[in-house]
């Protein structure tokens, strides 16, 4: 822990040279401020566990980066099942269902993808926590971040697929980088809590699952956020991940005119999600070495 964050105490060893000194360093209590500039100094260091991440996750998988397209495509033709053909929706579109679905299939698995490795991300590096001091925060933001590289693959068929419909993007596609941002956001403040919260209670991380299931649901993935009525639509944004889709689409699709009202509610929503589980994460991380 650096000392700018703990109580820093230093007194001679009996006995030892005079030159030899004890330090011990008391984490402080309470609510903590985030150490931007801790965290740039170890900055390798989540560049590191990164590029760890991404390893692991394709190690001996034999599919490798397939299965960054294998997943959001399995989702669209479910959902495209359920919603489109058994609900009638696919009728009701401007654009191809499928490619309505799949175009917000690929940021809902960014986001579901970045909130199950952040959630998990703690209790999967035990040792690490408990030997080395370094920011805690590195370990969920470097496990959202790592999610990356399977939505840049993910992306790429979407575009694919687009231009295989006669559906060529427009200059919407330079804010496509603000929305993804936006899911990470989302993800790394969910994950932030789920995992200070998986340290002390190991069912959480059967919970993780369930949770992502039905923020599915509650999300456009499927369906078009204009099913919902408009007078319900603002609140509707309170979803953080209703504005994330629906820009999505609209930034690739212009399926509709902009929903500002809802993205902004979304946005919102993001930043104080974001702002509540950083400072809950630093207020217990204290105890995270005693407990894993």
């Amino acid at each position: 822990m650096s000392a700018r964050e703990a109580g820093i105490l230093s007194r001679s060893l009996p006995g030892a040279p005079s030159s030899s000194t004890l330090t011990v360093i008391q984490p402080r209590r309470g609510w903590q401020p985030i150490d931007l500039r801790e965290l740039w100094q170890y900055r390798d260091l989540l560049l590191f566990l990164t590029w760890r991440d991404i390893q692991v996750r394709y190690k001996q998988a034999s599919l490798g980066a397939l299965w960054a397209v294998i997943q959001p495509i399995t989702t669209t033709i479910i959902l495209t099942i359920a919603f489109g053909k058994l609900g009638g929706m696919e009728e009701r579109t401007d654009v191809p269902y499928g490619v309505l679905t799949f175009c917000a299939t690929v940021p809902w698995t960014l986001f579901a993808t970045s909130i199950t490795q952040a959630g998990n991300s703690l209790i999967a590096s035990p040792n690490l926590i408990s030997k080395v001091y370094f920011p805690r925060l590195i370990i969920p933001i470097s496990s959202v971040l790592s999610t990356v590289l399977d939505f840049a693959i993910a992306f790429a068929a979407l575009i694919v697929l687009m231009v295989g419909y006669g559906l060529a993007p427009h200059w919407g596609i330079v804010l496509i980088p603000a929305f993804v941002i936006q899911a990470l956001l989302t993800a790394l403040a969910v994950g932030l809590c789920l995992s200070a919260l998986n340290v002390e209670y190991r069912d959480v991380r059967y919970m993780i699952p369930f949770l992502t299931q039905c923020w599915l649901l509650a999300s456009p993935v499927g369906y078009s956020s204009r099913e919902i009525p408009p007078s319900w639509q603002t609140l509707y944004g309170l979803n953080p991940m209703t504005g994330v889709i629906e820009g999505f689409r609209w930034a690739l699709l212009r399926e509709h005119t902009p929903p500002l009202g809802m993205m902004a509610a979304s946005t919102l929503v993001i930043l104080l999600l974001l702002v509540g589980g950083l400072f809950f994460f630093r207020r217990v991380e204290r105890t995270f070495a005693d407990v894993i």
